[in-house]
């Protein structure tokens, strides 16, 4: 059968790029599998409206073999990753494919042709469209149920990756903990180190009012850019940017589970965690909110037991005065208190040890790990 290579260059092109994972089998067939927002996809990709393309690039392909869609993928020139860690890396992203090792090889070989046309020495991903979204491959974990906004493929896309030429470069853990035990509780290590943490200083919690939301956002934006500042893969979002992703998150809020942690007045640091609504968009399945989706969302919001701790961050002046502690049990608090019973912490780097040692004394599972891989151009 023969091979084509699509440029996706059009707003007709864009929609059946963003309609291929329902093409292929071996996703739509998956139990694991969760079909995507098409609208949050769809805002993503737009190079006029989404703020991260103000200081980058992205092209998009579709594989076909006789005019079906077997995979799909983006090249993505991520201009405030190359300014801030002063490198000429190229990044591709929105990744998916069937078990064909000749359609992944020529998608990554006409990435990668793109990206050193605008001289960029190398290929890393995936991301989608950079580490301040959906990355990594999956590798370990395929066969837990994923969480909102995570990443999960089949197990033969390391396979596909390896094939056309990536190797791993850093991997990213997701951590199971666990409240459905009724007589769990924090370990006494953690609660005492929350108590003497509130002794030495006044720490105050509070939820993000969505009446000033523009005001709350800044307020996470600052200490979101002060807090990852120093991990691998990072990038610090632009304050339009910022803005522009909670806008989308808005609505899927618990506003239980979006709250600021204050020390003596001054934003020490924040924390978002959304419902697993990846339960309610397998019910939907066809990834629109229209007629019904919307509404799923919606009423799934305070029923969800499971959710997803989207962002923890700490500026670096609060990190060694047990703020951690604090959030970690204002979380079990919360979650306790709301009927919750399971939640993920992702994507935390494999040698991030300020946030890994804690989550293990916690008693968290590492139960889940994506890949990100790169390829040097010669």
């Amino acid at each position: 059968m023969t091979l084509s290579i699509l440029p996706a260059d059009s707003p007709r092109a864009v929609r059946r790029f963003v309609d291929v994972p329902w093409q292929i089998p071996e996703l739509r067939a998956h139990p694991r599998w969760v079909p995507p927002l098409r609208l949050m996809v769809h805002d993503v990709l737009d190079a006029r409206r989404n703020h991260f393309y103000r200081r980058g690039a992205r092209a998009l392909w579709i594989a076909e073999r006789d005019g079906r869609p077997v995979g799909r993928i983006a090249a993505i020139e991520n201009r405030a990753h190359n300014e801030f860690h002063g490198d000429r890396t190229g990044f591709f992203g929105f990744f998916e494919c069937r078990d064909d090792v000749e359609a992944a090889t020529r998608l990554i070989e006409t990435a990668s042709t793109w990206l050193a046309a605008r001289g960029l020495t190398s290929i890393r991903g995936p991301v989608s469209p950079s580490t301040n979204h959906e990355c990594g491959v999956l590798v370990d974990g395929v066969d837990e149920h994923p969480a909102f906004m995570t990443t999960w493929n089949p197990p033969y896309y390391t396979r596909l990756l390896e094939k056309a030429g990536l190797v791993g470069v850093k991997d990213l853990l997701g951590y199971e903990l666990s409240l459905a035990d009724p007589e769990f509780r924090l370990p006494d290590a953690f609660e005492a180190h929350a108590r003497r943490a509130m002794a030495k200083q006044r720490v105050d919690f509070r939820d993000l009012e969505p009446r000033h939301w523009k005001r709350e956002v800044a307020v996470c934006w600052e200490v979101y850019n002060a807090a990852w500042e120093p991990n691998w893969g990072f990038v610090p979002m632009t304050r339009p940017e910022f803005e522009q992703m909670a806008e989308g998150l808005r609505f899927l809020v618990h506003p239980e589970f979006a709250f600021v942690a204050e020390v003596g007045g001054e934003p020490a640091g924040f924390c978002l965690a959304l419902p697993d609504y990846a339960h309610t968009l397998k019910r939907i399945g066809n990834g629109r909110l229209l007629p019904t989706g919307l509404l799923h969302l919606l009423r799934d919001r305070r029923r969800l037991t499971s959710g997803r701790i989207m962002a923890l961050g700490v500026k670096k002046q609060f990190r060694s005065t047990g703020l951690f502690a604090l959030f970690a049990n204002e979380l079990y608090r919360r979650g306790r208190a709301q009927g919750k019973t399971t939640g993920e912490a992702s994507w935390i780097l494999e040698d991030n040890e300020l946030m890994n040692r804690p989550l293990r004394a916690l008693g968290a599972r590492a139960y889940r790990r994506w890949r990100m891989y790169e390829r040097a151009f010669d």
